[in-house]
């Protein structure tokens, strides 16, 4: 069957494109092939790009707002200490750097049980302030780790520890949590959004993009549920990310409600300061009644001798913590605050919740690739122009398996997408642990050499580069040979004249896309 086109009569069996009367040759149809591989990876890339930019520009936001306010906190609690205690506090400052060192440490990814850092953070302030406030004693370390016997049963500096340690801990659980959900989200978003398309897949495309021009209808657009059926087959694996991917956008939505609740890091962290020097103040209240109670337990020290200063000693600590004045508190960390943060991303989540169920239907927009529902009479139905009848499949790969367009092994799962569908199980585990106020053993990710880890150190949960190149199909690139089959011998003229016909075409595609 011959078709003039214009000044060139083509005679051609085409493997993918409708036979009969066609102005295309075997080299155009392969050339379309290659570029409607090209145009459905674009395609994806492009509807998924608001959804990996949020979860990218939110990671970032979050993981600033924690590491800023952690800074702002200790430094606000430095000044405010060497205002009111002076040396004293400067000659045991690292008591505090080391418990703002190890909350670092324990929100960067590290292996930190809170309740024992916070634990002994308390026993050694009271060994620091033990020996402050008994000078005239000689301390050793053996009745040091004697006086450590006892701080539970004195409670030294009041009820401030154990308020203190279940609100820090339940606060950082789920801000770090949160930050390393928002890590998972942003991971997987770009992996998944990097497709392959298969040889069924691109045949397809092919079929539903460019055989109009080789039947002479450049302008005719792809039937809406022509387009829908194609897109379903084509990411029929991705589809099946959705319910995972639902169950952990509920689980972030939960968490981030305790981060504008009873969780709230920047309601906890702010007032550390004034809350640690009011146990500071209990314990020198208390510090002779402390003071009898370990002397019993512990026997009388040895006197300090005449070398050793004692002048004033009781005294250190005698200056009273004053509160923050309004215009005295901590510039807001990132130039923002939690609760705008929070309720910023809760948006931003719900609006991602289906997103790759719904992907085939925001593919297939009038703008973008199809005629729209107003044509149903005037668009490709991968065959000629008139109505697509086929009805419209359901999502997922075990749906596909009566897909009109694309032929679908339903026994082969991509095995990449299912590695990120157990990444994102272990992420809502942990969420909603961290919802409780539970945390989960998380590896120390220090020594890995990653940079500086803030907040995503995602240790078990990220897919490792090295998994995703493992793991990941190949591209599927179309050679010579066209996306199926074997290649036939070429009938034109030239083969320069026909590569010119399929660029043409091209850029009238280009121009009512």
């Amino acid at each position: 069957p011959c078709y003039c086109c214009g000044y060139l009569l083509f005679c051609e069996h085409l493997r993918v494109c409708p036979q009969g009367n066609t102005c295309c040759t075997q080299e155009m149809e392969d050339t379309f092939g290659q570029q409607s591989k090209q145009d459905f990876e674009n395609l994806v890339d492009e509807t998924s790009h608001e959804l990996r930019s949020t979860f990218v520009s939110r990671h970032k936001r979050f993981d600033e707002f924690f590491l800023e306010l952690l800074e702002n906190t200790e430094r606000s609690l430095n000044e405010m200490f060497v205002r009111t205690y002076g040396k004293p506090y400067m000659q045991n400052s690292e008591v505090f750097e080391n418990l703002f060192a190890e909350l670092k440490r324990y929100y960067t990814g590290g292996n930190v049980n809170l309740e024992e850092m916070l634990n002994d953070f308390w026993s050694r302030l009271l060994e620091r302030m033990f020996t402050l406030l008994n000078s005239q004693y000689v301390i050793t370390e053996d009745y040091l780790e004697c006086i450590s016997k006892y701080t539970d049963q004195l409670k030294p500096f009041g009820d401030v520890p154990r308020k203190l340690k279940a609100q820090v801990t339940r606060a950082f659980i789920a801000a770090r949590t949160f930050v390393q959900g928002l890590s998972v989200g942003r991971e997987v978003a770009q992996r998944v959004s990097k497709v392959s398309s298969t040889p069924a897949c691109m045949r397809a495309l092919t079929k539903m993009l460019y055989c109009p021009f080789c039947q002479g209808m450049p302008a005719v657009k792809p039937c809406k549920n022509y387009c829908l059926n194609a897109m379903k087959g084509c990411l029929a694996n991705q589809a099946d990310l959705d319910p995972e991917w639902n169950q952990y956008i509920d689980a972030m939505l939960l968490v981030a409600q305790r981060l504008e609740g009873p969780f709230n890091i920047e309601s906890v962290m702010e007032p550390i300061d004034v809350k640690i020097s009011e146990a500071i103040m209990n314990m020198q209240d208390n510090s002779a009644q402390v003071s009898y109670r370990v002397f019993q337990g512990c026997g009388q020290p040895k006197p300090a001798g005449m070398t050793r200063s004692t002048r004033g000693v009781s005294d250190v600590f005698n200056a009273r913590f004053r509160p923050y004045s309004p215009e005295e508190r901590p510039t807001t960390a990132a130039g923002t605050s939690l609760d705008r943060l929070v309720v910023d991303i809760k948006e931003k989540l719900k609006l991602s919740k289906k997103f790759w169920s719904n992907l085939p239907e925001a593919m297939c927009v009038e703008d973008r690739v199809t005629a729209g529902n107003a044509s149903d009479e005037e668009c490709w139905n991968g065959h000629a122009k008139g109505r697509y009848f086929p009805e419209v499949q359901k999502d997922g790969l075990t749906n596909q398996v009566n897909n009109p367009e694309v032929v679908v092994d339903i026994t082969r799962p991509d095995t990449f997408i299912r590695q990120q569908i157990m990444a994102l199980r272990v992420m809502t585990n942990k969420l909603k642990n961290a919802y409780n106020g539970n945390d989960i053993y998380f590896q120390d990710s220090s020594d890995e050499g990653s940079g500086s880890g803030s907040g995503s150190g995602c240790t078990e949960v990220c897919p490792t580069d090295m998994d995703s190149a493992a793991t990941e199909a190949p591209v599927v690139k179309a050679d010579r040979s066209g996306p199926v089959g074997d290649s036939g011998p070429l009938h034109a003229p030239s083969v320069a004249l026909p590569t010119m016909l399929a660029l043409s075409a091209l850029a009238l595609h280009r121009q009512w896309r």
